[in-house]
């Protein structure tokens, strides 16, 4: 990739954050990492917040599911089925995201990060990424997602 292009991906980054079009905005950042994965602290940032845009918006989805399934619940409604089953596809979006984003941390980001703030960042995102994923996960999955919270954090308070 040339230094031009690097700069169209960052510029559309921005471009696509703008108009909150997250999903594009992963686009083109993954792009950038994808080319030179030891990032700017400006790029750190635009990764952040396309990350955390998309899958916040899956995460509030998704409490206010859990608030409706309850209340439906209770009621005894026929349309439960309906009502988990699109739960279930913002789940699978959830893990689809956080899996995505922990998987680049830890195969290109961690492993070329070029000083410890860029390393501290990365861990606490992990940690981030991981605690998203005990929110809307239950049982062995949750209990491991928790621990895996616990040592990002940790590992990022001991590189600080």
């Amino acid at each position: 990739m040339t230094a031009n292009t690097r700069e169209e991906h960052l510029y559309m980054a921005k471009i696509t954050e703008q108009t909150e079009r997250f999903e594009d905005m992963l686009d083109a950042m993954n792009k950038v990492v994808a080319a030179h994965s030891d990032l700017t602290v400006e790029e750190r940032n635009l990764l952040s917040v396309a990350f955390k845009n998309t899958i916040g918006s899956r995460r509030t989805a998704w409490r206010a599911l859990s608030s409706i399934e309850k209340k439906e619940e209770q009621k005894g409604s026929k349309n439960i089925g309906l009502l988990r089953g699109y739960k279930n596809k913002i789940e699978g979006e959830l893990d689809k995201y956080c899996n995505e984003i922990l998987n680049l941390i830890d195969s290109s980001l961690i492993p070329k990060a070029s000083n410890a703030e860029a390393e501290v960042f990365y861990h606490k995102m992990k940690g981030d990424y991981y605690r998203y994923i005990s929110e809307y996960t239950t049982g062995e999955k949750r209990d491991k997602a928790g621990n895996n919270a616990h040592e990002a954090y940790k590992k990022a308070t001991e590189r600080a």
